[in-house]
C-alpha cells in the first residue's frame, strides 16, 4: 500500500497539531509507525485520502455499533440539521433520550446529557462527593475513565498507598483523593474500606474493564464490590462509556443483573457525534443543580444533532434485535481468531463479551493490568502491520479493545480470518 498522502498530511498535522494527532493513540506511537488519513467510512470499511481500503474493527472506538454511516442515522443528521445544529435551549429530544435510558437501565432513574464520556465520569465523581459529603474514591489501576485530572492517577506503591499522577499538570494533593487498587482483588478493597472506609465516597469501575484489553471480572467481583459499598455508605459508579448499550440492550448491568448507584454512559448513545450522559437513582441525581448544590453544566449539553442522531441509532439496533445479532456475529468472529490461532501454532488468550474483543500476545489467565503488560510487545507490532498492510484495522495499540458492528460480514470476517493467520506466522 502506498500512503503518500497521509504521510504529507502527518508531516503538516505535526506543525500545527500536539503530535499531529488530537487524541494519543492515534499516533501510532505504540506500533512505531505513522497513522492513515481517513477519507470516508461506510459500514465495517474506511478508505485512506491515499485510496487504500480496510476492514475497520474499531468503529470510531465503540459508537459505530450500526456500521459507519448507517443510512438512518444519516437522514436523521440531516434532517435535523436543517432545523439549527445547536439551541442552548430545552427541545423534545433531551426529554425523549432521558425517557429511554430510564427505560432500557433500571438503575437510572434520572439522566443528565453532557457531551463526553470524560464528563459523565467527571460530573459522577463530583456529585457522588457532593451527595455523601466525603472525598476519597476509590478506582482500579489499568480502569480508564478519561483524563480527569481525580482519575488520570496511577498506582502507588501499595494497596493503601495513595494514587500518584498519571499525568503532567495534576497536583499532588488532588490524586491523593483517589486510592487505586489492583482490579479483581477483593482483599485489596477490603484493606482500603477498613483503613478509611469513612471517608470513600465511591467505587468508580469500568463495568468490564476495556482499556487495557479486555479484562473480564472474575466470577463474583463485581456483586462484592456492589456490597462493600452498600455496607460503608458509600455510591458505586459504573463507567458504561464502552459498555452501554453494546453488549446489552441495558448495558453491562443488565448482563451482570446489578445496579450501580450511579452509571457514566457515551459512544452508542450519540450515533457518532460527541455526547454523553450519566443518571441514577433520584435521590442522587437532585443533588444537581439547579434543584442541588452540586454545580454542572455545559453549553451543548443535550445538542439537537447527537441527541436525534443517538436515538436514531438505538431505536434501529431495537429495531433489528441488534444485540442477539451482535453476539452472533461476535461468535462467528472468535471462532474465526481461534481458529487462525489454532493453524498458526499459538497460544495467545483471547477474550469476548458480545461485540468486544482483545487478543492479548501471551497465554494464560488477564486478571488485571499487570497480566495485560506482559504480552510480547515486538510480535504484536508485527503482526499490527501485517494486518494493515493487508487491508484490516486494528487497534494500533495492544491495550485497546476491538469493536464488532452490524456491518461485519461472515465474508468479512472470513477474510479477515485469513489475514490473521498469515500475520501470525509471519
Amino acid at each position: 500500500m502506498k500512503h503518500d498522502l497521509s504521510q504529507k498530511l502527518f508531516k503538516a498535522a505535526k506543525k500545527v497539531i500536539p503530535g499531529g494527532v488530537n487524541s494519543p493513540v492515534r499516533a501510532f506511537r505504540n506500533v512505531d509507525g505513522e497513522p492513515f488519513f481517513v477519507n470516508r467510512a461506510r459500514g465495517c470499511r474506511v478508505w485512506d485520502v491515499d485510496g487504500n481500503e480496510y476492514i475497520d474493527y474499531i468503529g470510531t472506538w465503540g459508537p459505530a455499533i450500526l456500521g459507519h454511516a448507517p443510512e438512518i442515522v444519516v437522514e436523521t443528521v440531516r434532517e435535523y440539521a436543517k432545523r439549527g445544529t445547536s439551541y442552548g435551549i430545552p427541545h423534545p429530544g433531551e426529554v425523549e433520550m432521558a425517557k429511554l435510558i430510564c427505560e432500557w437501565v433500571p438503575s437510572v432513574e434520572k439522566v443528565r446529557m453532557v457531551s463526553s464520556g470524560t464528563e459523565a465520569t467527571m460530573s459522577c465523581v463530583r456529585l457522588a462527593r457532593g451527595f455523601t459529603g466525603r472525598d476519597k474514591i476509590i478506582k482500579f489501576d489499568g480502569n480508564y475513565h478519561g483524563h480527569v485530572d481525580s482519575l488520570l492517577v496511577a498506582a502507588g506503591s501499595g494497596a493503601l498507598t495513595h494514587g500518584e499522577p498519571d499525568s503532567a499538570g495534576i497536583p499532588a494533593s488532588l490524586a491523593a483523593e483517589t486510592i487505586v487498587v489492583p482490579y479483581n482483588d477483593e482483599e485489596a478493597v477490603r484493606a482500603v474500606f477498613a483503613a478509611c472506609g469513612d471517608q470513600v465516597a465511591a467505587i468508580i469501575v469500568e463495568a468490564i474493564p476495556a482499556n487495557a484489553g479486555l479484562v473480564p471480572p472474575v466470577p463474583g467481583f463485581v456483586d462484592f464490590l456492589r456490597k462493600i459499598t452498600q455496607e460503608n455508605g458509600a455510591l458505586l459508579i459504573w463507567d458504561e462509556v464502552m459498555t452501554g448499550f453494546r453488549v446489552a440492550k441495558g448495558g453491562a448491568q443488565e448482563l451482570f443483573n446489578l445496579n450501580p448507584d450511579l452509571t457514566a454512559m457515551g459512544k452508542v448513545i450519540g450515533g457518532g457525534l460527541p455526547v454523553g450522559a450519566f443518571g441514577g437513582r433520584a435521590d442522587i441525581m437532585d443533588h444537581l443543580a439547579p434543584d442541588g448544590p452540586v454545580y454542572q453544566a455545559g453549553t451543548l449539553s443535550g445538542n439537537p444533532l447527537a441527541v436525534a442522531a443517538g436515538l436514531a441509532q438505538l431505536k434501529e439496533l431495537d429495531r433489528q434485535n441488534g444485540w442477539a445479532r451482535l453476539e452472533d456475529i461476535g461468535q462467528q468472529f472468535e471462532d474465526a481468531v481461534r481458529g487462525a490461532l489454532k493453524e498458526a501454532g499459538k497460544d495467545y488468550t483471547f477474550y469476548r463479551v458480545g461485540s468486544m474483543f482483545c487478543l492479548y500476545f501471551r497465554s494464560g489467565e488477564i486478571r488485571n493490568v499487570s497480566d495485560v503488560m506482559k504480552a510480547d510487545m515486538p510480535a504484536f507490532k508485527r503482526f499490527f502491520h501485517h494486518c494493515l498492510e493487508a487491508g484490516v484495522y486494528f487497534a494500533p495499540s495492544p491495550y485497546e479493545t476491538g469493536f464488532l458492528s452490524l456491518a461485519h460480514t461472515p465474508q468479512e470476517i472470513d477474510q479477515t480470518a485469513e489475514i490473521i493467520t498469515a500475520a501470525l506466522k509471519a
